[in-house]
């Protein structure tokens, strides 16, 4: 099987362009990713920030998983903007699933920020050796 290396390179938050793909009004961005392949499992890795874990919605549906994401600005009781370079909106990105992922199996994590999904490859879809008998 043949693996893939790619340098890892900061992005900016990106927004997305299409209206259409909006569905609420803010802005929306969408995240960026790194994916990695095992014999076992992809794994993508979203880059999220302020994102916190009741404000994400992972959802599968017809083959289509999607990731939505809020950002808030942060706020302090008694404090106001004077300048903001923090960005604040919606996060939003889709994959396609093909049908050597097991869905049933994909789990999700959260921390400082990053989303890290797994999604366990099928069986039919991991290497094995194939054992020669001889007559």
């Amino acid at each position: 099987m043949e693996k893939t290396t790619k340098a890892l390179q900061p992005k900016e938050k990106a927004e997305v362009t299409t209206p259409a793909e909006q569905t609420r009004p803010g802005r929306a961005f969408t995240p960026a990713v790194d994916i990695f392949e095992t014999d076992k499992a992809l794994t993508i890795v979203a880059d999220m920030p302020g994102v916190k874990s009741e404000d994400l919605d992972i959802d599968l549906h017809d083959n289509i998983l999607s990731l939505k994401g809020d950002v808030t600005p942060p706020e302090t009781e008694g404090e106001w903007d004077l300048y903001r370079e923090y960005e604040t909106g919606h996060y939003i990105r889709e994959f396609t699933l093909g049908r050597l992922i097991d869905q049933s199996k994909i789990e999700a994590e959260l921390k400082d920020g990053v989303l890290r999904l797994t999604l366990p490859k099928a069986e039919e879809a991991t290497p094995r050796k194939i054992t020669v008998k001889s007559a």
